[in-house]
């Protein structure tokens, strides 16, 4: 777990790497089903735009790396990543945005995390 722009990505293809696991970045897979012609594609393109939170379902993880880095650092890189990948959603409004739900909305699931000592960083 990580704000925008935090180095989750990048890391988690590291530890793939390092210890032989396959990487599937939520994030990505998100834009790959907002880009197909479903019927769901262009609701999460425009969640996503907006910088919300795109609802998902899965299984409860048997632990949970927090990557974690200063909101100046996480806008500078979503910003500079927003102009290499020309990503629509890391303009600063949208990154903002996320920045937001991020601490609003992952607050009460890492003290839950936590609570289970389930966190590492």
């Amino acid at each position: 777990m990580g704000g925008p722009g935090c180095g989750k990505e990048t890391q988690c293809k590291n530890m793939a790497n390092k210890y032989g696991f396959c990487h599937m970045g939520l994030g990505q897979l998100l834009w790959q089903k907002a880009q197909q012609g479903t019927r769901q594609g262009p609701k999460i393109h425009d969640v996503m735009l907006q910088g919300l939170l795109v609802p998902t379902v899965g299984q409860a993880p048997s632990f949970v790396i927090v990557f974690d880095c200063s909101m100046e650092t996480m806008v500078r890189r979503a910003l500079h990543r927003g102009q290499v990948e020309c990503r629509a959603s890391d303009c600063k409004s949208a990154i903002c945005q996320r920045l937001e739900m991020h601490y609003t909305l992952c607050e009460p699931t890492l003290a839950f995390y936590q609570q289970k000592n389930l966190l590492r960083n």
